[in-house]
């Protein structure tokens, strides 16, 4: 069950012997895909470092994780079909041909894309992906990007914000997607999806 609006999110767990411990989230996006090509269940993700693991509370020491400190959280997964082919992505999508001209979007799982706080009300439990739409004038992108790091830079009259569980998007020629922050090549459509509850993580 994705977590509701005031209620309490995961719970006390230490990472079981089968889990994995990932220090990116292009390490835990491999992971996942590798157990989805072999047809098995994905393990248990130990999270030391990244965005979803900066979003999950992760605290970067991997002795915790096996302890009785360790959290056990439950989060969603991205799919995106990318001209057909499907891939999965645990913390951002991220199309774009250039950050500083031509249209930007952000599909997030997680709250952040590395420095900047991308999406500030953004759960990776909640069912639903915080989808950013951006073309803006070089000097609004300018303010927007020194505004990043905080989360100040929504709300904009540029940035359309929403969230959805689903969408589809038709993208320029040129653009080029990252998931995870690794390029997956370029693409004119994206079909893309939220997954809740597909992974277990321990933080």
């Amino acid at each position: 069950m994705t977590v509701g609006k005031g209620e309490p999110w995961g719970g006390p767990g230490a990472l079981p012997e089968d889990g994995v411990v990932v220090g990116s989230d292009a390490e835990a996006r491999r992971v996942v895909t590798e157990a989805r090509r072999a047809n098995r269940p994905v393990p248990p993700l130990g999270l030391l470092a990244g965005d979803l693991a900066r979003t999950c509370g992760a605290t970067g020491r991997e002795e915790r994780l096996r302890s009785v400190d360790a959290q056990r959280l439950p989060v969603d997964l991205g799919e995106v079909l990318v001209d057909g082919s499907l891939h999965v992505f645990v913390a951002h999508l991220v199309a774009r041909r250039s950050w500083w001209r031509g249209p930007v979007v952000a599909a997030m799982n997680a709250e952040f894309l590395g420095r900047w706080d991308v999406a500030p009300r953004s759960h990776p439990n909640d069912g639903r992906l915080d989808l950013l739409e951006a073309d803006l004038p070089l000097g609004d992108r300018w303010k927007a990007r020194s505004r990043l790091p905080a989360g100040a830079h929504v709300p904009h009259p540029g940035i359309a914000e929403r969230r959805v569980k689903a969408v589809q998007l038709d993208l320029a020629p040129g653009t080029r997607v990252w998931l995870d922050g690794e390029c997956v090549g370029p693409a004119r459509t994206l079909s893309i999806r939220a997954v809740p509850d597909a992974l277990v993580v321990h933080v």
